[in-house]
């Protein structure tokens, strides 16, 4: 039986994509919802359904790619539905984030910062580099650069980075988190997590991850040149979740990495 594939942001650039991916990997686009008063047209050959329970309804798997304000009443409608649901929406907050952690015990959810293969290997470094490298010796700073259009900072991919190090290391990222730094703040705390956004341009994505001691310094890039990675990533981790039972996923998940 073909996947039935739902888009929620289908006028959104992540959305234009995904009506190319979505028939390309075997599947069946459904059609989606945009955003209500967006500039851009509904991408040719799909279908714009009346709001998420429609979507949902018509759908075996949902993809995700829309605003931190949507998320607490996707959650209600997916699950209500039972469907699949694939969520790429950056710069949730606590409670969105347990909205998604309650819609997991009913339906099966693949939540990712990123959905690109070298960005999870990067999380998946980023983790055990925090484990190798002692907080006390090693201070650990993320830099990521993003598109102007760009609501949110530091960015979903730049969170996750930071909470593999935090992981690594036995700690809460809450808890050691610094960013936006300004004015006279004193020396750097010990332990901290430092956190720096830029914005300009129509940069896809750039995030570095530095660990800097008095004697050395390590840097790990990922910069990202095309969206039609993180789009071919979500499609993959919709396939992978068909058949799922309800829990709470990660792209390292979909890759064999969790």
């Amino acid at each position: 039986m073909t996947l039935r594939i739902g888009i929620a942001g289908l006028t959104g650039r992540m959305g234009a994509l995904l009506v190319d991916e979505v028939p390309a990997a075997g599947a069946l686009l459904v059609g989606g919802i945009g955003r209500p008063g967006s500039a851009r047209a509904v991408p040719a050959g799909a279908t714009l359904h009346a709001d998420i329970a429609a979507l949902a309804a018509a759908s075996d798997v949902v993809i995700d790619f829309t605003h931190a304000a949507t998320a607490v009443a996707h959650a209600d409608a997916l699950a209500a539905a039972g469907t699949a649901w694939v969520l790429g929406t950056s710069g949730l907050a606590g409670a969105d984030e347990a909205a998604v952690a309650a819609a997991a015990q009913r339906i099966p959810v693949v939540y990712a910062a990123n959905f690109s293969a070298g960005v999870n290997l990067v999380l998946a470094l980023a983790e055990r580099m925090g484990a190798a490298l002692p907080a006390a010796d090693y201070d650990a700073e993320i830099v990521e650069m993003h598109h102007r259009q760009k609501v949110d900072a530091p960015s979903g991919t730049a969170i996750g980075i930071g909470r593999a190090v935090a992981k690594g290391r036995g700690v809460v990222l809450e808890d050691v988190m610094e960013s936006g730094r300004h004015g006279h703040t004193g020396p750097r705390k010990p332990g901290a997590i430092g956190f720096a956004a830029l914005r300009g341009g129509q940069i896809v994505g750039e995030h570095t991850l530095i660990f800097a001691a008095a004697t050395e310094q390590i840097a790990l890039t990922h910069r990202a040149f095309d969206r039609r990675s993180f789009a071919q990533g979500a499609v993959r981790a919709a396939r992978w979740l068909a058949g799922r039972p309800p829990g709470l996923f990660s792209m390292m998940d979909v890759l064999g990495m969790g």
